[in-house]
């Protein structure tokens, strides 16, 4: 195991007994044989069952429906690219020569799904214990902003909201760079609040992922400078 493979382990927080299937986990389809599909495969239904497991024991008394919104707002493409680029999985991923030059390394959508895939190594490594570890340690700035008041709401939603209760205008969203080739390319956006002096940005592989990024930094500048949170 190569020195990054073994910095992604620690942050992950497991020692493999197997290292070769980190680096099969981050072995792109491309490269040969032994691609991470499989591992793909498992480590998206650990994810879902941990995820799921973790929101019952969080929160209980939220109905089901509500449970089901959250956990698809936590397991989604674009969460778990962002996810994948704070871990520098990108850099570790073992690409083809085509698919390499054809912009790979920057494609949001093959970044999620290697990270599906080292979750799904961890599990055939070391079992669901390690596995959810492993889930908990990467998801956990996001699985600690849970609140139930904002069950399902979007960043930008939770920012429309917050200020239109206090009777301020509502944000202005601008691409202010776009980047890569047409089929794999990176949003860049900025969110501005008139009157506050507050502007943010966030990168996506599409505008939309963009303008949630940008409003989840305004929305946790607001409610942390103010002191006042989503319940008034």
């Amino acid at each position: 195991m190569t020195s990054p493979h073994a910095a992604l382990a620690a942050r992950l927080g497991y020692a493999f007994r197997q290292p070769e299937r980190l680096v099969q986990a981050l072995t792109h389809r491309s490269f040969g044989a032994e691609h991470n599909e499989r591992l793909e495969f498992v480590g998206d239904a650990v994810l879902n069952c941990v995820i799921a497991a973790t929101l019952f024991d969080r929160l209980p008394g939220v109905p089901e429906g509500d449970l089901s919104r959250l956990r698809a707002h936590l397991v989604n493409r674009d969460t778990l690219a962002r996810l994948a680029r704070g871990l520098e999985l990108g850099t570790l991923i073992r690409f083809g020569e085509g698919e390499r030059k054809g912009g790979g390394r920057e494609r949001g959508s093959t970044a999620a799904d290697a990270l599906e895939a080292v979750f799904g190594a961890v599990f055939v490594d070391g079992g669901f214990e390690a596995a959810r570890d492993a889930i908990h340690a990467v998801f956990a700035d996001d699985l600690a902003r849970l609140d139930p008041a904002i069950l399902g709401k979007d960043p930008k939603t939770r920012l429309q909201e917050w200020l239109q209760a206090r009777r301020m205008p509502v944000p202005e969203y601008a691409v202010v760079e776009v980047a890569g080739a047409a089929h794999a390319q990176t949003f860049t956006v900025e969110c501005r609040i008139a009157g506050l002096s507050i502007a943010t940005r966030g990168e996506g592989a599409s505008r939309r992922a963009a303008e949630q990024g940008a409003a989840a930094a305004a929305y946790a500048i607001v409610s942390s400078t103010t002191g006042v949170s989503d319940h008034g």
